[in-house]
């Protein structure tokens, strides 16, 4: 991590304002970049770039690599003569605060379909070399060819080459915006820390290209699934159902697979943050069977060999480790000594009567400390809906005062710890509640995934409140 003090904001892309339904990689990316300038702000985190996968989640994708298409900016087709003004207008969306994922899915790709048509008699800008391209345009093609998983298609499968096109011109199409926003970020002063979902759906390109990568039984099926027991989150432990990575028999194989995430997340991004990093020390198995994470057990992770291995093949990308939940003391030690700093999260700090390793004075050096995350309740959701122990002790810590917002407070606590790197959701620095949290861990619930900001809060009185507290506390 860099030695400086530092400070960004949490938000993803498919959170920006916009007129289509979602956020992109267009105009209101860049704007938002010039928002995080104007705030004297240094990193804008992102959530996972990949296709989404069941429940609209990007931590449960079908390919490491791919980008999510329905980021591809629909005004920059029309500016290179791929889409008319009028296609566009058929992709507007009247409702501003959410993404609907379903009538997404119903009108995205048709005319993006209508832009690679036109893409075939239109000169084309350099592409991006994307090296893993073949394999995911041959596994979407698949997918549309069959409409089932990879375990139920025929053998062999064979893929349309047209279809195959499409989905090439799909990922040139959305790197290529990707990497000009990038360059324009990193021109502004932010650095863009990206997030890699340490587990992949089991319908995903890696497990139908690479089964070797994954436990699986004779038959060629899971025999165990990825989870996390009872913890902060959730009461029952979480059954993500992902394939676990063949660690002892593969490792070879999976190690290099690493490395060339690691590599690729490179040319992505300026620091990564990996999530579930607690599973490079010990990972929840799940029989494959299970009806609940709670009928899993620890298995010993791949820890530092692996963590070396990442450093050597990327030298110099930031890492920063997701290593929230209940941690036994040896995965505790593995992370105070792994080099790769942690997280501490507000909201989870305001035990009335005991210490917490998350408290402001408590977050050393060596850590990012956060208002919440993309997983946790806002920061005022949580606020109203703690017990009021805690409630009272959190209001009287970070001396919160109703008349200027309750979110401005806890970004002051955080921006005032000893972090290096301190980031507050865009939810908090706008002090939203409940109908704004991002996620709720375990649930398939219709908001999950879907809150968007609305043009008018990235204003200049939002910035300039930013920027002061950024320079009251010297970051």
């Amino acid at each position: 991590m860099n030695t400086r003090r530092a400070c960004g904001i949490l938000m993803s892309v498919s959170s920006l304002p916009g007129p289509y339904g979602i956020g992109s990689l267009g105009r209101p990316a860049f704007d938002f970049v010039d928002f995080l300038a104007q705030a004297g702000q240094t990193y804008w985190q992102i959530l996972p770039l990949v296709p989404p996968g069941d429940g609209a989640s990007p931590y449960m994708s079908t390919s490491a690599f791919a980008g999510n298409p329905y980021f591809i900016d629909l005004d920059l087709l029309v500016q290179e003569g791929l889409l008319t003004r009028q296609d566009a207008d058929t992709a507007r969306y009247e409702y501003p605060d959410r993404v609907d994922y379903a009538w997404l899915a119903q009108t995205r790709l048709p005319l993006l379909r209508r832009a690679w048509e036109r893409s075939k008699t239109i000169s084309r800008p350099d592409e991006p070399d994307l090296p893993w391209l073949e394999e995911f345009a041959a596994f979407s093609a698949l997918h549309d060819r069959y409409q089932a998983p990879c375990w139920q298609w025929p053998a062999p499968p064979v893929a349309d080459e047209g279809d195959m096109d499409f989905y090439r011109f799909l990922q040139r199409t959305f790197y290529r915006q990707w990497f000009a926003l990038k360059d324009y970020a990193n021109a502004k002063g932010i650095r863009i820390m990206g997030d890699i979902p340490i587990y992949l759906s089991a319908d995903s390109v890696e497990m139908w290209t690479h089964p070797e990568l994954f436990q699986l039984d004779e038959q060629g099926r899971l025999s165990a699934v990825a989870g996390v027991p009872p913890d902060a989150f959730s009461e029952e432990g979480q059954l993500w159902g992902s394939p676990l990575y063949q660690w002892n028999n593969e490792k070879a194989a999976v190690f290099d697979f690493w490395r060339k995430r690691i590599v690729w997340c490179q040319r992505l991004y300026d620091a990564v943050r990996i999530d579930h990093f607690r599973a490079f020390h010990t990972y929840w198995s799940v029989p494959a069977q299970a009806k609940t994470a709670m009928e899993g057990h620890w298995e010993t992770g791949p820890g530092m060999e692996l963590l070396d291995a990442l450093h050597e093949a990327a030298p110099g990308l930031e890492l920063i480790a997701e290593d929230l939940g209940d941690l036994d003391a040896q995965a505790l030690e593995f992370m105070r000594t792994c080099g790769v700093p942690g997280m501490k999260v507000m909201v989870f700090a305001f035990d009335p009567s005991g210490e917490s390793a998350y408290l402001p004075h408590n977050c050393n050096g060596n850590c990012v400390a956060y208002t919440g995350t993309h997983d946790t309740p806002t920061f005022v959701q949580w606020l109203n809906e703690a017990d009021p122990d805690s409630a009272r002790f959190a209001r009287s810590y970070l001396r919160l005062r109703e008349d200027e917002g309750l979110g401005w407070g806890v970004i002051a606590g955080a921006w005032a710890t000893g972090a290096r790197l301190a980031i507050a959701p865009m939810q908090d620095v706008l002090g939203l509640g409940a109908d704004a949290r991002m996620n709720t861990p375990g649930t398939m619930g219709t908001h999950n995934w879907t809150w968007r900001v609305r043009n008018e809060a990235l204003n200049a009185h939002v910035a300039h409140r930013l920027k002061e507290l950024t320079h009251i506390y010297r970051r």
